[in-house]
């Protein structure tokens, strides 16, 4: 497999699938889709009976083009390029330049797919997979996309991403920790991270002008553009480390579990015992006289 390499000449480090994977993932959306078709249509038969034949036909023509063309253009714009037959083998569909897909690259690899994959039982787009060295269909091809895996070998790359400087972390600390990063998509901090890791690597143009399209699009989710004067490439690995912060925080809150009675009276800190209060001191003797009185001491 090899590396995702965009029009730029850039190496993002995402490994594409070849057909073995892409096929069996494409199956098992196919398996599902057509036996959910098949439910549906067999609770249309028995819901209503009288319809007639012509009826019956443009019903049953119309869940075939929902299930076969809409729900997977649907599940791919709200899953930023998955499927469940994707998230089995672990693969997504990616943009060329290493972004998240949008409805109009699942719409064209949707239309495209039906006729490829479908109408003509699958032979064009396994050609097409086997000729190009990404492994690219034709509907990949039409749309500028291409599917790639999402567990990504860190062992090959010999950059890794470095935060920004202390000084911008702590000016930017506030708003970063009210920040909401919810709606970032993975496909999108997956982008922003291989373009990170490989600043020293590019050419400054063009590191600039994709980090500005990174930025634009985290922004856009976030609801928070970057501060006037900062950098694109510094907010990005600056909401980036916010990020990382959080996850770090979520694994150590799951960590550190409460210790069982026995095993924490074992481990207890010792009890600090108090130092002794200084005594009085003692009384002077009392001497006796010849009278039987009593006399002070001289």
């Amino acid at each position: 497999m090899s590396d995702l390499v965009t029009g730029e000449a850039v190496v993002l480090g995402l490994r594409t699938a070849k057909l073995p994977s892409r096929a069996l993932a494409v199956l098992l959306d196919l398996a599902l889709e057509i036996v959910v078709f098949f439910l549906c249509a067999l609770v249309l038969m028995l819901v209503q009976p009288q319809l007639d034949g012509a009826a019956a036909a443009a019903i049953l023509l119309s869940m075939m083009v929902f299930f076969l063309v809409a729900v997977p253009v649907l599940v791919e714009t709200l899953t930023r390029g998955k499927s469940l037959g994707k998230l089995a083998l672990g693969l997504r569909v990616v943009r060329t330049d290493g972004g998240p897909v949008r409805f109009r690259h699942a719409l064209v690899r949707g239309l495209v797919g039906f006729f490829e994959i479908i109408m003509l039982t699958g032979a064009p787009a396994a050609i097409c997979s086997l000729i190009s060295s990404e492994g690219r269909r034709l509907g990949d091809v039409f749309a500028g996309t291409l599917v790639v895996r999402e567990r990504v070998s860190t062992a090959r790359g010999t950059s890794t991403f470095r935060p920004p400087p202390p000084q911008v972390l702590h000016a930017l600390g506030p708003e970063l920790v009210r920040l909401d990063l919810s709606a970032v998509p993975d496909g999108l901090w997956l982008a922003i991270r291989q373009l990170l890791s490989r600043t020293g690597q590019l050419d400054a143009a063009i590191a600039f002008r994709m980090a500005v399209g990174l930025a634009d699009e985290l922004a856009a989710l976030t609801r928070w553009a970057a501060p006037a004067g900062l950098d694109p490439v510094s907010y990005l690995g600056a909401v980036l480390t916010e990020r990382q912060r959080r996850e770090w925080e979520r694994a150590a809150g799951r960590v550190a579990t409460p210790v069982p009675g026995p095993v924490a009276a074992a481990v207890a800190p010792p009890v600090p015992i108090a130092p002794p209060t200084p005594s009085a001191p003692p009384a002077p003797p009392v001497t006796g006289t010849t009278d039987g009185g009593f006399a002070l001491p001289g």
